[in-house]
């Protein structure tokens, strides 16, 4: 029987263009649960597919804070992700979500109330 070879999968080959970059990003969104270290590996393939140096020199941070900001083992700064949106040509968007009855009424419904 002939031995199958296989290589590992690397997604930022295939993140060729802006758009596809944009709609990968948006599936990891969708797909974290709320692990942001999720989101900073994602970032970090579509770094890696536009060229991590210079990626670091648009974000203006070093080659080496980049790649461990977005290798996915910590959770970056909201500014550092920020600069690499940015630099990636890349926004955030927010979108209104459904919130269930329980949760408005537990929401203060004025400044005061949420002073204390």
């Amino acid at each position: 029987m002939k031995k199958t070879v296989t290589s590992r999968y690397d997604v930022a080959e295939h993140l060729r263009t802006p758009e596809e970059m944009a709609a990968y990003l948006e599936a990891c969104l969708e797909e974290a649960n709320g692990d942001a270290a999720f989101i900073a590996k994602a970032l970090g393939d579509i770094a890696r597919a536009k060229g991590m140096s210079q990626v670091a020199r648009d974000a203006g941070v070093s080659h080496e804070s980049l790649y461990k900001a977005l290798s996915g083992e910590r959770t970056p700064g909201f500014d550092t992700i920020l600069k690499v949106m940015a630099a990636l040509g890349l926004k955030l968007h927010a979108e209104a979500v459904h919130i269930p009855n329980h949760a408005q009424q537990d929401a203060p419904t004025d400044a005061r109330a949420s002073r204390g």
